[in-house]
């Protein structure tokens, strides 16, 4: 997994005006928690910021202002509603070596059984345990060939290798769906005749 470097500054305002003065500067505001150490109130470069977040579970390498480099790995991002831009980012504080639970993205490859089958996600992540600097990006799971009725369970999926499920086993992650058959149209047609005569 790839580790990104972002400098980050300690902020000392704080409430909704100070935040705004953050993001009018192009920065998100951040609250860096975790080992039982209080939260420290930062602020992060925007553009970086956005970029290394695209990643799901990313490890950052923090350079803070002050107080040297610390790794954290994103818990939570809150975006505006509609402008959909970053407000503020809760990241949780690691160590090397340390296992950690986050949700890893679900994707599916490969053909389904001919014969029009939908694929339903049931669950789009999974709940994995792994080494905080070994995080998954995500895991493939293989659909190849799967008739309508088929499903594939949490404990189905292969894992990389130092990766612990967390999510319950007997879950349901993907199932295949037979296409709903349409009416035919004839048929249709007949019975809005008949409504029309009564």
């Amino acid at each position: 997994m790839s580790e990104v470097k972002l400098a980050a500054s300690v902020r000392t305002e704080f409430g909704k005006g100070a935040a705004r003065k953050i993001r009018r500067s192009a920065q998100v505001p951040a609250v860096l928690y975790g080992h039982g150490s209080d939260p420290i109130h930062l602020t992060l470069p925007g553009h970086e910021t956005v970029m290394a977040l695209r990643t799901p579970n990313v490890l950052l390498s923090l350079d803070i202002e002050g107080k040297g480099t610390e790794l954290a790995i994103p818990k939570a991002a809150q975006r505006d509603p509609l402008k959909g831009f970053l407000e503020h980012v809760d990241l949780l504080l690691v160590k090397r070596g340390e296992k950690v639970t986050v949700e890893v993205p679900v994707v599916a490859e490969g053909e389904l059984a001919a014969g029009g089958n939908l694929l339903e996600h049931v669950l789009n992540t999974l709940s994995v345990e792994a080494e905080a600097t070994h995080l998954p990006e995500s895991v493939t799971v293989s659909v190849e060939g799967l008739e309508a009725g088929a499903s594939v369970l949490a404990q189905d999926i292969t894992l990389p290798k130092g990766i612990t499920l967390v999510t319950e086993g007997d879950a349901v992650v993907l199932q295949v769906l037979a296409a709903q058959a349409e009416e035919p149209a004839a048929e249709a047609a007949e019975g809005e005749a008949e409504g029309a005569e009564a």
